[in-house]
């Protein structure tokens, strides 16, 4: 009777287990859909396409309007898809910004980011990351596989436009982890120096933050599920958010950077800017931009931002 017992208690247990299993992989499912899947995304703010007068980057949305852009394309570093960039030229400039965007932006959202370094006298070359915009793909990597896409970038506009370009790079947002994470790379001498505006210090530490701001998800269940989440994420994607980490990363960068950040950032915490900026090997500024949220330093101290960036970049870029 007792080991009737016993056997039915070790069933229950083990059903108990493997439902709780189900429910947590079939949850790691549901979050990696929302996360790494493009597609409208319920928690980020829908940007109007109308740009008003009253608009502190007004006329720099105008001018990117109005401005002839090419285009250009490469494959993926993996080759697996096909990637569609603008290109604005300014004058016969040797100079070139290589622009990125953030988390489902696309290059035409950052046109006022265009026209303050064609301000600065650079051509500026916007890619759309891989599933987003024009760009093919089926995940977002939120850096991890676009810092290798930035390099092909790098590669390209070197073979196209000429060998003697100085290159800058920089991003917003997830535009700014690839940027830290690009820079952990063996890149062209032609890279000069890089611009990041409020990036994360790793995939897996921006997912375990929303996690708990967008969800109120306390440490169980976040634990185990963004492991969870990680795991699926390198089935379908190829990494582990743990090893996308923009700190590690700039451990190996001895470039030039300048670290912008917004100081009421909750989306990408202020916190993290610290981290990555004391990681770097390279000469390195770092402005938290005050009452800015998150990827707002721009539109709300518009000079002050173009002066920061304008007397960095004039360090090492001739």
């Amino acid at each position: 009777m007792k080991k009737l017992k016993h056997k039915k208690l070790w069933l229950s247990s083990i059903i108990i287990i493997l439902l709780v299993c189900v429910l947590f992989t079939g949850a790691g499912f549901y979050f990696f859909k929302v996360a790494c899947v493009p597609g409208k995304k319920s928690f980020l703010s829908s940007s109007s396409k109308v740009i008003k007068k009253s608009d502190p980057l007004y006329r720099e949305k105008i001018w990117f309007k109005k401005t002839a852009k090419q285009k250009w394309y490469i494959e993926s570093a993996d080759e697996k898809f096909k990637l569609d960039a603008n290109f604005i030229p300014y004058k016969t400039s040797n100079k070139t910004a290589i622009v990125l965007p953030g988390y489902m932006d696309t290059k035409e959202d950052m046109g006022e980011y265009d026209a303050l370094f064609h301000q600065l006298g650079y051509n500026t070359l916007t890619p759309d990351p891989r599933a987003q915009g024009k760009s093919e793909g089926k995940y977002i990597g939120y850096g991890w596989p676009e810092k290798d896409d930035v390099k092909k970038w790098v590669s390209y506009l070197l073979q196209k436009y000429g060998q003697n370009q100085q290159v800058v790079i920089y991003g917003l947002s997830m535009g700014a982890a690839t940027a830290m994470m690009t820079s952990g790379l063996k890149l062209p001498h032609q890279v000069k120096a890089f611009v990041e505006d409020c990036g994360y210090t790793s995939v897996k530490d921006e997912i375990e933050h929303e996690a708990g701001v967008l969800y109120n998800m306390p440490a169980f269940p976040r634990f185990p599920l963004v492991e969870i989440l990680s795991g699926i994420n390198k089935i379908k994607v190829g990494y582990f958010m743990g090893n996308a980490s923009s700190v590690k990363q700039l451990h190996k960068n001895h470039r030039p950077m300048l670290f912008i950040h917004g100081s009421r950032d909750n989306f990408v915490p202020t916190k993290m800017v610290y981290p990555n900026y004391n990681a770097t090997r390279g000469p390195k500024e770092i402005w938290v931009a005050p009452g800015a949220k998150h990827a707002k330093s721009f539109s709300k101290h518009p000079k002050e931002y173009k002066r920061r960036v304008a007397t960095f970049l004039a360090k090492y870029v001739k």
